[in-house]
């Protein structure tokens, strides 16, 4: 077979794939611009007819959509922050430095994946309650400044395995010419990793920007409401408000869409490279 129809084949192949992944995004898009009668007719319609635009501005007006943005917003960049920093601090003592039972505490801090979430649910929400912390964005953001706190082990994994593949060279001609451990960490491996460093960001911030039981557990006023809280505000037990709700939430995905497109080189640079030593 030659090179045009393989490539063909490829192509074709991968549309494939890309159809069924693109199928929710293309129902979400076509729902909020429908009216509520016009989602659930059988057979789907799947062109709007009329186009409701208005349901895009009436549902980021009904309710403060952009007080919830900003304070998304707030906690998404102060968790990403923390996240980044401790991680990759960590991950430089466990790939980087030496010392003893390194290893050891490396296997007990995986051990943290396979910890459920919910074991730690009760005992983590009457510590901040104890504290007087609910109804603050403290529970929501001091954790990723612990390196290991929720997903931040995964993190730590991913971060040391990228540093690994940095030749261990560099870092003793730092040392020689007299270059402290904090100073290989900044200026030698952080530059070296920014593909990695972008991906921990993306997934930090998808998972800070998408939570939704954070928030729903210790925010109990409107106006520290996030933007997941928002859009559950649609939804009751006697009425849905489903070209409201489908409008807010391709506006709330936007962004994280954006970002994914606008880093994507870094991402797939990142997640590609980890793992691969020398």
């Amino acid at each position: 077979m030659t090179r045009g129809p393989r490539r063909l084949l490829l192509y074709l192949a991968l549309l494939a794939g890309a159809v069924p992944t693109l199928l929710p995004f293309v129902w979400l898009v076509r729902s909020a611009l429908m009216r509520d009668a016009q989602m659930f007719v059988a057979p789907p319609e799947w062109i709007p007819s009329p186009f409701q635009w208005p349901n895009f501005s009436e549902a980021l007006t009904t309710q403060p959509f952009g007080r919830y943005f900003v304070n998304t917003l707030v906690i998404a960049v102060v968790s990403v922050l923390g996240t980044v920093l401790t991680c990759s601090v960590a991950a430089f003592s466990f790939s980087r430095l030496r010392w003893r039972g390194r290893d050891v505490v490396f296997a007990l801090l995986l051990t943290g994946v396979m910890l459920p979430y919910a074991v730690t649910l009760i005992p983590t929400f009457v510590m901040w309650q104890q504290l007087g912390a609910l109804d603050t964005i403290a529970p929501l953001t001091v954790p990723s400044w612990f390196a290991g706190a929720g997903g931040g082990v995964f993190n730590v994994f991913l971060l040391r395995q990228f540093f690994l593949t940095i030749p261990f060279e560099l870092d003793e001609a730092a040392y020689i010419d007299g270059a402290s451990p904090w100073r290989v960490f900044w200026t030698v491996v952080m530059p070296l990793s920014r593909p990695a460093i972008i991906v921990v960001t993306i997934f930090a911030f998808i998972g800070t920007w998408n939570d939704f039981l954070g928030p729903l557990l210790y925010l109990q006023s409107e106006e520290n409401y996030t933007l997941s809280l928002g859009l559950a505000s649609f939804q009751s037990i006697y009425l849905t408000q489903w070209g409201y709700l489908m409008a807010a939430s391709a506006a709330v995905i936007a962004p994280i869409i954006a970002l994914f497109f606008l880093l994507q080189r870094y991402f797939i640079e990142g997640v590609t490279l980890t793992g691969i030593k020398n």
